[in-house]
Formats: C-alpha cells, sequence, structure tokens
C-alpha cells in the first residue's frame, strides 16, 4: 500500500518505492521546496528544514513538520481560491447578461462576446502563464497575473461600450488563468503521490462550490445595484486573494529548479511533455472527461427546463444537486479510495461508470425505454455528473506525477487541452435544433468512449500494475 504521509516537505527522508499507484518510474522524493537555508517556502517550515540539512541533520525537525502541517489548512484555502476565481468571474455574471444588454444597447449575441473572451482567455492565459511560472518561479507570475486581474476588472465595472466590455473580459480571463495553472503548479511542488491526488480532491471541493453560488451571488448584488457592482465585488475578491497570496503563499520553486531558456525552451519542454505517450494520454482522457461536463453545462438548460418542462427553480436545484454529487464523490475519492487502490484503477473506474451513464441517457433520449420523463434523466446526469468527481482529479495527478522537471509548463497544457476540447464539444449540442436531447447524449458518449480508449492506448495502466508487481 502506497505510504499516506503529508507533504513531500514532511515526508522528506521516508524511502518509497514510487510517487504512488499508477507511477511508471520511481521519483526522487526529497522536495523542490527544500533545497538550502533560507529559501522561499510556502510554509516557512521548509526554510527550517533547509537549515537542518545545511547543518547535516538527518531530517527534519519536529517543529518544522508541525509548522508545515498548521500551515497546511492556509495554504489549501489559498490555492482553493485561487481556483475558484475564474468560475467566480464567470457564473456571476450570468444573472446580469439581460440587464448589460440592454444598458449597453447591444444585441444578445454581442454581450454573450463577453462569456466568449473570458473562456477564451482563460484557455489561452495558461499556456503563456505556465511556462513564465516555470522560468522565474510561482509567486511573480502570479501577483503580475493578480493585479492585471484586478484592473482589468475594474476597467468592466466602468466599460462605457460593449466593445469595450468584450476586450476588458478577455484581458481578465488571460489574468485570471495565473491562479488555475499556478495552483495547480504549486499542488505539484509540494506533493507527490496519493497526496497529490488527496490535495486535488480537496481543491475541488472547493473551487466547485464557486459555480453552484456564483449565479446566486451575482443575483443578490442585482438586488442592490446593477451589472457594474458585480464587476465591482469581483474587483474587490481580487484585491483580497491578492493580499493573501503576496503575504502566505511563499516561492515553492527554488531558482536551482527553474528553466533559464526563453520562447524557445519553454516550447522545447511542451513539446517534450506532448512527446511523453502516458503523459498525453492523461491529458487527452482528462480533456474528453471535460468535455463531457461541457456537453453537459451546454445542453442541460435547454434540455431539463425546454424538453422535460422543469422551471427555472428546478433546474437549479438539479444543477446543485449535480454539482453536490461531483464533490461528494470528489472527497470520497480523495479520503477513501486513494492510497487504497491504484490511481489508474479508481480511473478506470470512474471512467467506466460515466460511459455506462452517458449509454442509458442516449438509450433514454432515443425513446428505447419509451416515454421517459425528467426523473430518470435527472438521475443519468447525476451519476454522470457524480463520477467527474473520480476521473478529473485522479487524471491531473497521474499526468503532474511524470512532470517534476516542468509542473508549470505541464499545468498550462492541462487546462488549455480540457478548455480547447471543451469549447469543441459544447457546440455540437444544439446541432439537432431544439426538439430533442439526443445531441447532448451522442456528444457525451463520443466523448466518454474516446477517453475509455485514449486512457488505454496510451496510458497503458496494466504496463505499469505488472512494473509495479515486479517491484520495479
Amino acid at each position: 500500500m502506497p505510504e499516506s504521509g503529508g507533504s513531500r516537505a514532511q515526508r522528506e527522508h521516508i524511502p518509497t518505492p514510487g510517487t504512488g499507484p499508477g507511477a511508471e518510474t520511481p521519483p526522487t522524493l526529497p522536495a523542490q521546496v527544500i533545497r538550502a537555508a533560507g529559501a522561499d517556502t510556502v510554509s516557512g517550515a521548509a526554510g527550517a528544514v533547509g537549515a537542518a540539512e545545511a547543518a547535516g541533520a538527518a531530517g527534519p525537525t519536529a517543529k518544522a513538520v508541525q509548522t508545515a502541517r498548521r500551515t497546511g489548512f492556509l495554504v489549501t484555502m489559498v490555492l482553493g481560491g485561487l481556483t475558484a476565481l475564474p468560475p467566480l468571474s464567470m457564473d456571476m455574471y450570468l444573472p446580469a447578461l439581460p440587464a448589460v444588454t440592454d444598458s449597453l444597447s447591444a444585441p444578445a449575441a454581442t454581450i454573450q462576446l463577453t462569456l466568449t473572451a473570458c473562456l477564451a482567455g482563460m484557455a489561452l492565459g495558461q499556456l503563456v502563464v505556465g511556462p513564465m511560472s516555470d522560468r522565474w518561479g510561482r509567486r511573480k507570475p502570479l501577483l503580475l497575473g493578480m493585479v492585471v486581474y484586478v484592473v482589468a476588472t475594474a476597467i468592466c465595472a466602468l466599460a462605457p461600450t460593449a466593445e469595450l466590455l468584450i476586450g476588458f473580459r478577455l484581458l481578465q480571463g488571460l489574468a485570471g488563468a495565473a491562479g488555475i495553472v499556478i495552483a495547480r503548479a504549486v499542488v505539484r511542488d509540494l506533493y507527490d503521490g496519493v497526496e497529490m491526488a488527496r490535495f486535488f480532491s480537496t481543491l475541488m471541493l472547493i473551487s466547485g462550490v464557486a459555480p453552484i453560488i456564483a449565479p446566486l451571488i451575482g443575483g443578490q448584488v442585482m438586488r442592490f445595484t446593477d451589472w457594474r457592482g458585480i464587476f465591482v465585488v469581483l474587483t474587490g475578491v481580487g484585491v483580497l486573494l491578492t493580499l493573501v497570496v503576496w503575504k502566505w503563499l511563499h516561492e515553492t520553486l527554488p531558482p536551482g529548479s527553474r528553466h533559464t531558456g526563453g520562447v524557445t525552451d519553454a516550447l522545447r519542454t511542451m513539446r517534450g511533455l506532448l512527446a511523453d505517450r502516458v503523459f498525453t494520454g492523461y491529458m487527452i482522457t482528462g480533456g474528453l472527461a471535460f468535455a463531457v461536463l461541457f456537453a453537459y453545462i451546454s445542453a442541460s438548460p435547454f434540455v431539463v427546463q425546454e424538453i422535460y418542462g422543469a422551471s427555472p427553480q428546478t433546474f437549479s436545484l438539479l444543477f446543485g444537486l449535480n454539482s453536490i454529487g461531483l464533490i461528494a464523490v470528489g472527497q470520497i475519492n480523495g479520503k477513501l479510495l486513494v492510497g487504497r487502490f491504484r490511481l489508474d484503477k479508481v480511473l478506470g473506474f470512474g471512467l467506466a461508470v460515466i460511459v455506462l451513464a452517458a449509454l442509458a441517457l442516449l438509450l433514454m433520449t432515443l425513446g428505447v425505454f419509451g416515454e421517459v420523463g425528467l426523473v430518470p434523466i435527472a438521475a443519468g446526469l447525476f451519476v454522470l455528473m457524480s463520477a467527474m468527481g473520480v476521473a478529473m482529479p485522479n487524471t491531473n495527478a497521474q499526468a503532474l506525477m511524470r512532470t517534476k522537471h516542468a509542473a508549470g509548463s505541464a499545468s498550462a497544457l492541462l487546462g488549455t487541452s480540457s478548455f480547447l476540447i471543451g469549447a469543441i464539444a459544447s457546440p455540437l449540442v444544439g446541432i439537432a435544433g431544439e426538439d430533442t436531447a439526443v445531441p447532448m447524449a451522442v456528444v457525451q458518449v463520443v466523448c466518454a468512449v474516446a477517453a475509455v480508449g485514449c486512457f488505454l492506448a496510451l496510458c497503458r495502466p496494466w504496463q505499469r500494475a505488472g512494473r509495479e508487481a515486479a517491484g520495479l
């Protein structure tokens, strides 16, 4: 059974045969954050550990370990806030779309571009910020991104035209991407193996709440002010997060582990990552699973309300229940499954459940079981969404286990590929018009089956299982 210790800093001198379930090659466990006395670290404890090493000590002091444990919750909340900020930026704004259309005297299609611009910025920004964080460390690009986010969001609140709003929503997304990509890279700096998978499940709990409460917060803000007030609130949240990052989230990538090259070196690093068959397998598997999620988000308002006759309130309730299911299963994954079973086995089980749920939805929408109502459809969507709580954190963990040397670039590729694959899949759900839910189910089945095929063909989990059984 894999070691279930705390952070990598706490397990500095504990010999372990691998990074955890599913690892293909044995890693070196010493944390990157512990390099020398006085190095910037997440908790301050790692500096003490570095001092102990410089003095020839055999391992971290008890005081350093206790300090690391005390600060673990704070680091979790900071990283959770960073990953929750982009969903807040997207979803708090949704209730205000009609008001923005009226206020700026612009067509609805033009105002919709403010959402597209923000989403595109989040996808492309990760490709820029990830390599930056591998070259200059995590802290500086993150603080720069947060400052730009605050400025862009404040200008959105003052935007006099739709065109200016679209432009600064794009900049807002580009800057907000720093939180997503660097949060994943920091997790890779600090954790290994099953602990990394558990941490991703915890982040899912925090960031998963954001899409549930964001529209509610936006609606409440609209009761007291206009749509510009939503951007004022987001500006305040950005300022608060910037201060918290500046105060408590210290550097996790020491100078000796940084890449010194420019754009060419960054592209070479990404090319090397993509040449890793197993990393690419997990990246595409995660992207296809994310596409299933995007198909649900894009189609469910129309399917649930227009085809199956649910009220907006019922749709909101079902959307919230599905989100709760995803979060709950994510916690079961982190607390109960990870560490007891190989990550590949848990991931394979989650993908299988997604495929079965998508097939059930396809058969129901095709009328194979006769006329079905909202309850069976809602049940199928609940199972499908809940299984995402197993698939998404474990694909990220397995991919990042292989990228100790370039966690920022790897995180950028993971995030961008998910957004791009999801963006390609989501428009297809409405390809057959407004009278059928079949396209949604077809897209979900195709993406889910493709994810399983990619997992088996590229990741080849049975090979690593054989190596682990042989002690290799």
